[in-house]
């Protein structure tokens, strides 16, 4: 009882470190890999209708006290309520490679609340599914995402911060 007592204090201790979109085939650090092919051979190839992304991190000191949270949705016009696409992202395993990528089959249309609005209360926005994954931070792996070709990808990433005792 106690691990999972100090498991979640750390899931509560974390911060938010980076927010930035993911751009399709291309490192999201500005950094290629020595050979970029190398790493994605892997991975399968995209279908007609979908779109891989690439996300390679930078190395760091202590990875495993970092996490990468997956955001996947549309930028698209809303008005003052909140706003969530239809969609799950799935966890899939390369054959032979044992490595996880990330598949969002579909996007569908959403939900939102239902408030009244003041008039010209739209706004161009970031609407997401409701699921937001966390992933390891491994700079030695890509992170391979496959989406339908109008979804967007951003991320961040999170850093585990100090854990406090239940006194």
């Amino acid at each position: 009882m106690r691990n999972l007592a100090l498991a979640s204090m750390a899931a509560l201790a974390l911060t938010a470190c980076a927010t930035a979109p993911v751009v399709a085939q291309a490192p999201a650090t500005g950094q290629v890999a020595e050979n970029p092919a190398d790493q994605l051979k892997a991975f399968p190839a995209a279908t007609a209708s979908q779109k891989r992304h690439v996300l390679i991190v930078p190395p760091v000191a202590n990875e495993d006290e970092l996490k990468v949270e997956l955001l996947i949705g549309k930028t698209q016009q809303v008005d003052c309520n909140q706003h969530m696409l239809a969609g799950e992202i799935e966890t899939r395993t390369a054959e032979g490679w044992g490595y996880d990528y990330y598949v969002v089959p579909r996007l569908g249309p959403g939900a939102s609340t239902l408030m009244g609005c003041p008039a010209n209360s739209t706004r161009e926005a970031f609407v997401t599914i409701p699921q937001q994954t966390l992933v390891r931070y491994n700079s030695r792996l890509p992170v391979v995402i496959y989406t339908p070709e109008d979804a967007e990808i951003r991320y961040r990433i999170w850093r585990a911060g100090e854990v406090r005792g239940l006194n």
